[in-house]
């Protein structure tokens, strides 16, 4: 498919009506499990997994990928010494290094961001629970007996 096509598609696509309906919600008095409601898509495991995942296979990767290439651009910069091409070589092993230090440093910051959020979302809910402890424990005036007559 050629770019008219795929951009007339997609024109197309985001001028349909747009609505929202829901289906249903659960009407008990508290959520159905202890991590929060069933819907929320947020999986702590999943979390860590990527953080895990980004620190043990993709950052090492991705370095070691930027250093091959690196290498490869240096030792090619070298066999045209003198030329001009080895000047533009310079210029493109600076700017690949550039790329790959703001890729580390984003997949860094993703990682960071997976951690940081299942922390945030432990915190909350932590909160929101001691929040509405008051409300699940008996009231005091319950336990009072009436008078006797």
């Amino acid at each position: 498919m050629g770019f008219d096509e795929e951009w007339a598609s997609s024109k197309a696509a985001a001028q349909q009506p747009v609505s929202t309906r829901l289906d249903g919600a659960y009407d008990g008095p508290f959520p159905p499990s202890p991590g929060g409601d069933k819907d929320l898509n947020s999986s702590p495991a999943r979390k860590k997994a990527a953080a895990n995942d980004i620190e043990t296979d993709f950052e090492p990767n991705t370095r070691r990928a930027g250093v091959w290439a690196d290498e490869a651009s240096i030792a090619a910069g070298k066999a045209f010494g003198g030329w001009a091409t080895a000047d533009g070589l310079t210029k493109v092993q600076e700017t690949w290094w550039k790329s790959v230090t703001a890729l580390l440093g984003r997949l860094a910051g993703e990682k960071s961001a997976l951690r940081d959020t299942n922390k945030l979302f432990f915190t909350n809910d932590i909160g929101v629970g001691g929040d509405f402890a008051p409300l699940t424990k008996p009231s005091q005036l319950n336990q009072i007996s009436p008078p006797q007559p």
